[in-house]
């Protein structure tokens, strides 16, 4: 057996609109059992939490650089852990192009700096045959956060598949998708809301307790940007844009790669009647292209970072945009589906934790210490318990069919 290592990230967002209560806790619980369960030495846990000053403050640039350094020293017989805390958000598409596939699921830095789950998917790919990456994302509308890898517990990738043939079977209309995109969130929220509480007053434990949602808004996303950014001209439109601008080099390279198609486009954009024709078709983006005019040549010098990245293809931005071979030796457990809210939960007592978190915590405690659990049975049992504690949330699992019954994390 290989080294054991991981990263562990807890985000509560004090005095933000978000603010949550469980996710530090979280990732104490999870790092006790790390080490007495599971064998992990403590030098080889990385954490970050914004509450916790001992430790890096969880920016989007600081979780990306862990993850890279716990994938790129990676070797065959390794076991790599991340587990995520935090808000969850799904992306719109920005171009209302009949060809943007949906939403992006990304996971919510303390500083805004969202991480997408195509970064996910391109970070799995560096691990290394012979080496498993396990993640947790006890997060909303984390289903599917390992983009493209194969769904064996849950719903998130049927309904993605149907979304896109109900798109493709009516005229685009960027004001009718937009209308039903916030439609369908109002009506997951309520119906998030409404079970809870029916089934709440059926739990008379659970009474006792106040539960949150780990979703973010995508209006309250917007006004924590704007603190952040110190731009008030940000809109659902401007979200990648923005985040580029003010995060420059620090920004994920999907978001850059995105800029990178929007100004390869813009920049060799001749013909005002065919504008915007590149973005619809998805035709190829010249890599070293020189702009027409000085005023474009600043534009493009401003760019810098993004145009240093390769994108060959507007499809390669896009949510849902078609991949390469799915990504071999990751796991997803993800907190819900891609439509779900995920819970954080404070009991009357005081105590506050996700739902995810704690039903894999109960999960453990009920095998003895050195009996292995796989995904796949941890899953089964943690959807259970959460069904039975009147949650409507349902956990998923996302890997190969090989690591499916292979034991959780090793």
């Amino acid at each position: 057996m290989g080294r054991k290592r991981a990263v562990l990230v807890g985000i509560n967002y004090p005095g933000t609109e978000g603010e949550l209560k469980g996710c530090l806790n979280d990732v104490a619980r999870m790092r006790r059992c790390l080490v007495d369960r599971f064998g992990f030495d403590d030098a080889d846990i990385r954490v970050l939490a914004d509450a916790d000053p001992s430790t890096p403050p969880p920016t989007g640039a600081n979780i990306r650089l862990e993850l890279e350094r716990l994938v790129g020293a990676a070797r065959p017989g390794d076991a790599l852990f991340f587990h995520y805390s935090g808000h969850g958000l799904q992306l719109p598409a920005e171009t209302g192009q009949d060809d943007d596939t949906g939403y992006d699921e990304c996971i919510v830095p303390c500083d805004t700096n969202l991480i997408k789950d195509q970064d996910f998917t391109e970070l799995v790919r560096k691990v290394p045959d012979g080496c498993l990456f396990t993640m947790v994302s006890d997060s909303c509308h984390s289903g599917g956060l390992i983009d493209k890898t194969k769904e064996q517990i849950g719903t998130s990738t049927k309904q993605g598949k149907a979304r896109q043939r109900q798109r493709e079977t009516r005229p685009p209309s960027t004001g009718a998708n937009l209308c039903a995109s916030l439609m369908g969130a109002v009506g997951s929220a309520l119906e998030y809301i409404g079970i809870r509480l029916s089934r709440r007053a059926q739990k008379a434990e659970a009474q006792t307790g106040t539960v949150a949602s780990r979703s973010l808004p995508l209006s309250t996303y917007i006004r924590m940007l704007k603190e952040h950014t110190g731009k008030d001209d940000v809109c659902v439109g401007s979200i990648r844009t923005t985040l580029f601008h003010h995060f420059g080099d620090d920004a994920t390279p999907r978001i850059k790669k995105f800029v990178r198609a929007m100004a390869g486009c813009r920049l060799h954009r001749h013909d005002p009647d065919h504008a915007g024709t590149a973005l619809a078709t998805g035709t190829e983006l010249t890599p070293n292209a020189k702009p027409d005019s000085d005023e474009a040549g600043h534009q493009a010098d401003a760019l810098g970072p993004a145009m240093e990245q390769e994108a060959h293809s507007v499809d390669e931005v896009y949510a849902g945009a078609a991949a390469r071979t799915p990504p071999r030796n990751g796991v997803l457990i993800s907190g819900c589906q891609t439509d779900e809210n995920s819970a954080d939960l404070t009991t009357a007592d005081g105590a506050s934790y996700g739902a995810l978190s704690n039903a894999i915590q109960a999960v453990l405690a009920e095998e003895k210490r050195g009996k292995a659990v796989t995904n796949m049975e941890l899953v089964v049992r943690a959807r259970a318990l959460l069904s039975k504690q009147g949650y409507v949330q349902q956990p998923g699992l996302y890997c190969s069919d090989e690591h499916a019954d292979a034991a959780f994390i090793c």
